[in-house]
């Protein structure tokens, strides 16, 4: 089975850019997508069904703004949109779906770059993420979680890890929580099959294109597998060749 998760950075904008075209040549069986930034009715969605896959779509409240997907070939056993929890899932957080005794998680955690009250948010979700997901483990042990994470976990993991220590996504706090977000029964695949390999998955566009070909990224978004999953990884990469976004996607394929 063959996942991608991408964070298009507003999917009109990245279907301009043939993302369609992209996905037919890629043909995953599972596409998770982050940071639509629109709402089902103002795209054509029929171009993703016309290539065989069900559709859920997660949009925020907010129009223009966050929300994520799930695109899958075989239709799922069942679909869950959201925590249970208003606060987070207004913004179109997360959406799962159960394929079997296998779930796939499609995740867009908060950014902190926009000031302190946004860091906080941050924090606040990835502690009430931790508990979920632990509950979750619970009923659902064969788990994959996929999508942007907005922190980067190791020094390799960012092109200056010096120089961005005291910027949100390198926090200390951050790096430290996604520490303890793994030790509840996680795999970070990408860095499981590449424990040396530097790769990134973002490259901010505030200096233009030039800082994605001098390479100064940061690897921002990962596909988690739970332990029960964790020998079933066959391969896991970064995807640097696709340029819909500001991100590229990161794939993984599982033997199940």
């Amino acid at each position: 089975m063959k996942i991608i998760s991408y964070n298009v950075n507003g999917i009109r904008a990245s279907m301009n850019k043939n993302l369609t075209g992209w996905l037919v040549n890629e043909k995953p069986d599972i596409l998770c997508l982050q940071e639509l930034k629109a709402q089902p009715d103002q795209f054509d969605t029929y171009l993703f069904e016309m290539e065989g896959y069900h559709c859920y779509w997660y949009p925020a409240q907010k129009k223009g703004y966050s929300g994520v997907a799930i695109l899958s070939k075989q239709k799922p056993d069942n679909v869950v949109y959201g925590m249970q929890n208003p606060l987070y899932d207004d913004e179109g957080r997360m959406v799962r779906v159960d394929i079997g005794d296998v779930s796939f998680i499609s995740l867009y955690l908060p950014s902190g770059t926009s000031g302190d009250e946004r860091q906080s948010f941050k924090m606040d979700f990835c502690r009430f993420y931790s508990g979920y997901i632990e509950n979750l483990l619970k009923e659902r042990p064969k788990l994959v979680i996929s999508g942007d994470i907005n922190i980067c976990h190791h020094p390799i993991d960012i092109h200056d890890p010096i120089g961005n220590k005291k910027s949100s996504g390198f926090l200390p706090e951050e790096r430290e929580w996604l520490t303890s977000f793994l030790e509840i029964g996680l795999v970070d695949s990408f860095r499981h099959k590449n424990p040396e390999k530097v790769k990134y998955s973002w490259w901010t566009m505030r200096f233009g294109p030039r800082i994605r070909e001098q390479n100064k990224g940061w690897r921002i978004d990962y596909q988690f597998v739970s332990s029960a999953l964790a020998d079933k990884i066959d391969e896991a990469d970064i995807l640097n060749d696709a340029y819909h976004s500001d991100h590229c996607p990161v794939m993984l394929e599982l033997d199940v």
